[in-house]
């Protein structure tokens, strides 16, 4: 290059500099701008929110839930009280009411909560509703220039979908994290009793839940709730709520402060491919009938035992988890289009979801060992789909003679002295027939099975 090129050179950059001051680009490249989701989330993360907590819970020793031990060793039932506190999200779903939607185990066993707003503002919320099945709960609270986040049709999500987590993973303040729809409808996971997931691998952590789950549009599409990772972090697999059905838990939850589940009134096992070959059918997918309770939704909706029921509402059935998440989370009084199976030929029946009635009695009434504790009936509760039969602890008073046996709220009797224990007669016609014998029960707390003396 020579001389006079290479000043000729010079000269037009310092002419093209020259016109443009520091700090901005000449307008040719300032006309291209760089792909960002900013100016949505700037839309999206007002609406939400950190949540804090403070409780209590009081413990015992594993030790004190063993008759023998207690009997052996002669010792008082020593309890203590724990300070617990807790952090997570919420997202702002009603700006008027000031509603928020978050966990369920986020609030669990707290006093206090408090939510600190995209502001910089803290108020104290009140507890509207929680439902522990589908982990979902609905906060309300008092301020003015809140921001709600816009919802979109969950059930319009596919695989493949761009979606964004906003949260405060780790209690490190508000986090936005980037991933696709992984998988739809998971369920059969154990983590609640109704699932009907969406999974992501947007990074979610410990702290993210109950926040937003968001597509490209800033639209809430999702609860985010859960993880699955070796170590309680994030592994790419992550799990929200869809927003439909958040939605329609926190309207019940704020008509009516619970759920109110209703039921169909049938027992069902899934439909194999080596049942569907004895049945002769090419359908692959389904529940099975195997009970019908009488006078129940689906007895006066003709429903028999050997029907496969391959849809509902329009939406195909998989298994009995769909059919259970289906009844389970609609509300009392909705109607059902069952698409049935039977003998090679294919019906439609129609069923209307009722509540189940269930029989409750004083535990003291059978035993005075069960003094301070209420039972009764799970033959009609949809949350056990005729998995399990026995007599529910509906409730349980501290420092009762049933607490002090060692039963839980929560606690299944599904046996007595060796003998099952189905319902509320057999339970009463047991604990009758035993004259001096003593009585053990046969607990099921969890997944794990125990044995309680009744003195």
């Amino acid at each position: 290059m020579n001389i006079p090129s290479y000043r000729l050179i010079c000269l037009t950059f310092f002419l093209l500099f020259s016109s443009t001051s520091w700090g901005e680009l000449p307008a040719a490249a300032g006309s291209q701008q760089l792909p960002s989701l900013a100016p949505m989330l700037k839309q999206a993360m007002p609406a939400v929110v950190n949540i804090t907590t403070q409780g209590r819970v009081v413990e015992r020793s594993p030790l004190f839930d063993d008759p023998l031990f207690r009997r052996f060793f002669d010792v008082p039932d020593i309890q203590r009280e724990r300070r617990t506190q807790g952090l997570g999200s919420g997202v702002i779903i009603d700006s008027q009411q000031g509603y928020v939607l978050t966990n369920n185990h986020v609030i669990k066993n707290a006093e206090t909560i408090i939510i600190r707003l995209h502001d910089g503002r803290q108020i104290e919320a009140r507890l509207v509703g929680t439902d522990p099945d589908t982990d979902i709960a609905v906060l309300q609270i008092k301020a003015d220039n809140l921001t709600a986040i816009p919802s979109a049709d969950s059930s319009q999500l596919e695989v493949g979908d761009f979606v964004v987590a906003i949260g405060n993973p780790f209690g490190l303040g508000q986090t936005v994290t980037s991933g696709i729809v992984s998988a739809l409808g998971r369920s059969g996971l154990g983590i609640e009793s109704y699932e009907d997931f969406i999974q992501t691998d947007a990074s979610i952590n410990p702290g993210n839940s109950g926040g937003a789950l968001v597509n490209l549009r800033g639209e809430l599409v999702g609860i985010n709730t859960a993880i699955i990772g070796p170590a309680g972090g994030n592994v790419g697999i992550g799990f929200a709520i869809p927003i439909n059905m958040a939605k329609s838990i926190m309207a019940q939850l704020i008509q009516h402060g619970e759920v109110r589940r209703g039921r169909l009134g049938v027992g069902a096992q899934d439909l194999t491919p080596e049942l569907a070959q004895s049945f002769n059918l090419g359908q692959q997918q389904g529940a099975i009938i195997t009970m019908v309770n009488p006078d129940s939704p689906a007895d006066r909706a003709g429903l028999k035992v050997g029907d496969v029921v391959t849809a509902i509402n329009g939406k195909p059935l998989r298994n009995t988890l769909d059919l259970r998440n289906v009844v389970g989370l609609l509300p009392v009084g909705s109607e059902l289009d069952i698409e049935i199976i039977r003998q090679g030929r294919s019906h439609n029946m129609t069923a209307i979801i009722a509540l189940p009635q269930f029989r409750k009695i004083k535990g003291g009434k059978l035993n005075r060992q069960l003094r301070g504790s209420t039972l009764r009936d799970i033959t009609n509760d949809p949350r056990y789909s005729g998995d399990i039969e026995g007599m529910l602890i509906a409730e349980i008073e501290s420092n009762s003679p049933a607490a002090r046996a060692g039963l839980h709220e929560g606690d299944i009797i599904i046996g007595m002295n060796d003998t099952a224990i189905a319902n509320l007669e057999m339970l009463e016609k047991r604990l009758k027939q035993r004259s001096r014998r003593k009585a053990w029960l046969n607990i099921l707390r969890g997944r794990t099975e125990l044995y309680i003396m009744l003195p």
